[in-house]
C-alpha cells in the first residue's frame, strides 16, 4: 500500500528517490501470478486495491460477502516513505472523495491517527490484491505464494456483520 501518495509526493517534488522506485517496481508487478496463486489456493473472493484505496474496495467486498471485514493496522504492508508522507498530509484529491463515499461503512479504533485513516482511503496505482481464504486455506495460499515468489500478508479476517472496521494491533 502507498503507492498513490508516493507518486503524488512525487509529483510534488517532495518524495525522496528511493521511495518512488520502490513504488515504481510494485506498480510494475503484475497481479497475474498473485491471482493464480489465490484461486489455485481455493480464494473465496479477492479484488485489486486500485483507485477507491484499500477501504474502498474492502466496503465493496464486505458488501458483496455479507460479512465484516476486519484489518490489522500493524499488519498492514506499506511502501517504503506512504506512512511519513501521509504525516506531511501529501494525499491526493481522491483520498476526500473516497472517504466522504465509504466513511459510513468503516469503523476505526480510537487509537488510529487521521493520517492513517487517510492513508487506508488514498487512491492506489496498481496496487496489490486483497484476497480472502477460509482459515483452513491459509496454509495452501501461503504455500502458493511461496511457490510463485510473491509476498503474502495476512492483514486480518473476516467476521460476522458489515462493512469494515480497523483495530490497532
Amino acid at each position: 500500500l502507498g503507492a498513490g501518495i508516493v507518486t503524488t509526493a512525487a509529483k510534488g517534488d517532495a518524495a525522496d528517490a528511493a521511495d518512488l522506485e520502490a513504488a515504481i517496481a510494485s506498480m510494475a508487478r503484475l497481479n497475474r501470478v498473485a491471482s493464480e496463486a489465490a484461486q489455485q489456493a481455493g480464494a473465496h473472493a479477492m479484488t485489486d486495491i486500485t483507485g477507491f484505496g484499500l477501504l474502498g474496495h474492502a466496503s465493496e467486498m464486505a458488501e458483496r460477502s455479507g460479512a465484516q471485514l476486519l484489518f490489522r493496522a500493524a499488519r498492514l504492508p506499506f511502501l517504503p516513505g506512504a506512512r511519513r508522507y501521509a504525516e506531511e498530509w501529501l494525499f491526493p484529491a481522491g483520498t476526500c472523495s473516497n472517504e466522504r463515499f465509504y466513511r459510513g461503512q468503516v469503523q476505526f479504533a480510537s487509537q488510529i491517527p487521521e493520517e492513517l485513516r487517510q492513508l487506508l482511503y488514498t487512491p492506489e496505482t496498481s496496487g496489490g490484491l486483497l484476497i480472502a481464504v477460509s482459515p483452513d486455506m491459509l496454509p495452501a495460499l501461503q504455500d502458493a505464494f511461496r511457490s510463485a515468489a510473491r509476498e503474502c500478508w495476512i492483514v486480518g479476517e473476516v467476521t460476522a456483520g458489515s462493512g469494515v472496521a480497523v483495530t490497532a494491533d
